[in-house]
């Protein structure tokens, strides 16, 4: 019988964890000279996915017969290197020490964004280390190419590699936490020293989580500005680090673990591991956090089996402990707590990603009645061997508290069993500006104008609950898979997008924080406020990274250096430490779209790869930018889910208006203090005029808030007549004043531009498209006082001249280009020329530029 074909080895994700730089061509820092300390203890067949790094599996795929090599296995290796000498500060010499590192021994490690951000090393135990070889190849030759030397490490966590956004709590200033099963395959460059993890916690101060102030920034000799204390020499390479804890990065949660004693634990089970096909995987060494089906904060009700595999320092709390340190479970849930602890099992299993045996599935399983009493007779059969069982950690009151709160959010329509069928849980948004209006005087006018600015911005905007669900709903449920999306949000300007968008992060930001959803990292890239849409790799790779803006500054690294570091961070190659999820908001999308369109694609591209958990908000102006701008292989990643923001109606827009107008009453109490400076006929007029152009919100608040100024003049409240004097001195401003007065042949242009802009999406169009469209608008526009003949392209050209000359339009000053491929860019407001010109021109012109 044909034996089946070996089974291709499934990657695991890599992507919450510290990651350090593989390669070795540019991290060679000093002289590096390994070898083997004493003789191999394991030889088994190579595993390209565990053995080897991401580009020598690919080669290996590619060029060579994997059946062909094998791996050799050793317990401890020597290096020299001046490496962790020059970290310490000390001078170089030729007498560098040599250490000895071995399975178990605790380092620091240099990592991706060590490099690049100049902070301190991540840490790490070493749980294997070997070489690959040919089969039948000599130990001695062998043995002595360091390059060949490869060794796996687990990673432990700092507090400033998790995410920024997430719950906070007190840590030493040493202390780190132990990651679930975030293991990596590194190469020995890459070690800096040894350090020391303990129990014990140092005699530092306790830290709750605030940021420090901004380091004084020195200049190196290569003209490098760096940080003071994040330079190279000084780091706590040698710091005594304090674990007590265990951490699922991605989800926030914490687990009671006694690092000692898991570390004598691993240690003892890897000597005689059960399955030696994968010897060296550093399965042992990972922690399976799970929750007891009953209430570890009250005593167990009924008999539980007794679990012959659990250490002594994952022991359950005692019921004083618990209730001392938090009393999560009130009397009145008890109920409630026993019926989602089999949910909440259930759910860290499933995200912890580990198969804890035979056995795991009935440490805390409730004993079933047997279906008859008779004796059972032990059957002699040979058993399965079971797998090695791994650390079981029990988590903190603090995450116990956040799982079952989790889970009572989850509740609905979908059972509690199956939370991947329920629904983001989405809680009403409150209407509160929040203006502080204490400095103001209580005169109701100058209230009212100050609440009435469109830059006083409520934390919820009115009319827009529908769309805050939807967004919020999308992206936290993206949030809470782990999986990376793009959401499309798209309307004409003054529809609230950008406001919705912002209450959505600070709704998402709150449940972070209190440990409602999962943390994440954001980041905000607007088109409008970046020189050239290649910053955004800048200013994406600072959220990716973990650096804080707001107290170190920006980081001196070009777009193409970023783009590079972003490109290895979401393929696996490079990542740096404490990888999460990250969402973006790419607000003005259409001024981000390039010629090459290599911006938007690589940002809509990102979400689409395994494990890089990046959730993209993109806002445009335009509903159907990726189908007119956009090209197929740039559409296809940006997804299906698009919200649409309708323009507000004349009812809205009364809501908006009442409601600002309402806040500014809150606190006041007297007659004349509370009495209305505008009258509702007058709202209600304003809102008209405003929802049959445009219906932008920005707009009605503008002319409310200048009805208000006028009627303050005579201390009354204003009405209908003012709001028309109003719209009348705005609709003659200097800008409707020169659109009156340009040409027939000017203001087609105008037209023609603008129509160019609404159909390209982007403000920047070319001469050639407008001479096209400016010639097919002569016989749709004309009537019988127009002139008849069409122009010539030198005729066109003297109108354009005439239109830059008052600076009406903006021409590329590209004298390399052909005359056609100059773009133009109109440099008055869309909105006025658009009003204008349609009073101008009658309702013809009317109904073209409204299409």
């Amino acid at each position: 019988m044909t034996p089946p074909p070996p089974q291709t080895p499934t990657r695991r994700s890599k992507r919450f964890q510290p990651l350090a730089t593989p390669s070795r061509k540019h991290n060679v820092t000093g002289h590096l000279n390994c070898s083997w300390e004493g003789e191999p203890i394991h030889t088994r067949p190579t595993i390209p996915a565990l053995d080897l790094l991401q580009d020598e599996q690919e080669e290996l795929e590619e060029n060579t017969d994997q059946g062909s090599i094998e791996t050799v296995f050793y317990s401890a290796f020597c290096m020299r290197s001046q490496k962790a000498r020059q970290y310490r500060g000390e001078k170089r010499t030729s007498s560098s020490g040599q250490e000895t590192f071995r399975v178990g021994d605790t380092v620091t490690i240099e990592t991706d964004t060590f490099y690049r951000k100049r902070k301190p090393p991540s840490v790490a135990v070493i749980v294997s280390m070997w070489y690959t070889r040919s089969k039948g190849e000599n130990d001695g030759e062998a043995e002595l190419d360091s390059s060949k030397f490869r060794l796996r490490v687990h990673w432990f966590l700092r507090p400033t590699e998790m995410p920024s956004i997430r719950a906070k709590r007190e840590h030493k200033e040493n202390e780190i936490y132990y990651t679930l099963d975030s293991s990596e395959v590194l190469v020995p460059e890459v070690i800096i020293s040894h350090c020391s993890v303990k129990n014990d916690p140092p005699s530092s101060s306790v830290s709750k989580g605030k940021k420090k102030a901004a380091l004084p920034a020195t200049t190196s000799k290569r003209g490098v500005t760096r940080r003071s204390g994040i330079e190279p020499v000084g780091v706590d390479t040698d710091a005594d680090f304090n674990c007590h804890l265990a951490v699922d990065s991605y989800r926030g949660l914490f687990f009671d673990l006694d690092w000692e004693k898991h570390q004598q634990h691993a240690l003892q089970i890897a000597k005689s591991p059960s399955d030696k096909l994968k010897y060296g995987d550093g399965v042992v060494w990972n922690v399976n956090a799970r929750l007891p089906k009953s209430g570890t904060s009250k005593p167990a009700t009924r008999p539980q089996k007794k679990s012959k595999l659990i250490n002594d320092e994952t022991a359950v709390r005692s019921k004083e402990d618990e209730d001392s340190q938090d009393g999560f479970e009130p009397e009145d849930e008890a109920e409630e707590a026993d019926e989602d602890d089999e949910f909440e099992a259930e759910d860290v299993d499933e995200m912890s990603g580990q198969d804890t045996g035979e056995d795991s599935e009935n440490d805390f399983a409730e004993p079933t009645t047997p279906s008859k009493t008779r004796k059972r007779k032990r059957t002699t059969n040979p058993r399965t061997p079971r797998k090695q069982r791994r650390t079981l950690v029990q988590p903190t009151p603090h995450s116990k508290a956040a799982l079952q709160h989790r889970s009572r959010l989850s509740k609905g329509s979908a059972s509690p069993r199956k939370r991947q069928g329920a629904s983001f849980p989405v809680r009403p948004q409150k209407l509160d500006f929040k203006t502080d209006l204490s400095h103001l005087p209580r005169d109701p006018w100058i209230r009212a104008m100050h609440v009435l600015h469109v830059g006083s911005r409520p934390d919820a905007l009115p009319c827009r609950e529908e769309e805050y669900s939807k967004v919020l709903r999308c992206v936290g449920e993206l949030l809470e898979e782990g999986s990376g999306g793009c959401v499309y949000i798209s309307g004409v300007p003054g529809t609230g997008k950008t406001a919705t968008v912002h209450t959505v992060i600070r709704e998402l930001k709150r449940m972070a924080k209190a440990n409602e959803t999962n943390p994440f990292t954001y980041v905000e890239i607007n088109g409008l406020k970046i020189p050239e849409p290649p910053v955004a790799y800048s200013l994406l790779w600072e959220a990716v990274s973990g650096h804080d803006v707001e107290t170190e500054g920006h980081l001196r690294i070009g777009p193409k250096e970023s783009l590079k570091a972003l490109m290895h961070h979401f393929t696996g190659r490079a990542r740096g430490p404490g990888g999460h999820a990250c969402v973006v908001l790419m607000d003005e999308l259409d001024q981000l779209v390039t010629a090459k369109q290599d911006v938007v694609y690589n940002f809509f591209n990102w979400p689409t790869l395994v494990g890089s958990k990046l959730i993209v908000i993109a806002v445009a102006n335009t509903m159907d930018l990726p189908e007119r701008v956009m090209t197929g292989r740039v559409r296809s990643r940006l997804g299906m889910v698009r919200i649409n923001f309708q323009p507000y109606t004349t009812p809205q827009l009364e809501q908006i208006v009442q409601a600002r107008l309402a806040s500014a009453k809150e606190g006041t109490t007297g007659p004349e203090e509370t009495r209305d400076v505008i009258s509702r006929d007058a709202i209600k007029l304003a809102a008209m005029k405003v929802s049959r152009i445009t219906g932008d919100a920005r707009r009605v608040l503008d002319i409310c808030r200048r009805v208000v100024e006028l009627a303050r003049v005579t201390k009354t409240t204003a009405k209908g007549e003012q709001v028309n004097e109003v719209v009348a001195v705005m609709q003659n401003s200097p800008t409707a004043a020169y659109l009156r007065d340009c040409s027939f042949h000017e203001r087609m242009m105008l037209a023609s531009l603008v129509k160019c802009v609404k159909r390209e999406g982007v403000e920047e169009i070319k001469w050639g498209e407008v001479q096209h469209q400016h010639v097919i608008y002569m016989n749709v526009l004309t009537s019988e006082d127009d002139p008849p003949r069409k122009p010539t392209a030198s005729e066109l050209t003297m109108v354009l001249d005439s239109l830059v000359a008052s600076r009406a339009v903006v021409v590329e000053d590209a004298w390399r280009k052909a005359e056609g491929e100059r773009r133009l860019l109109l440099n008055l407001e869309q909105i006025e020329v658009e009003r204008v010109l349609s009073d101008v021109g009658g309702v013809r012109w009317k109904n073209v530029l409204s299409g």
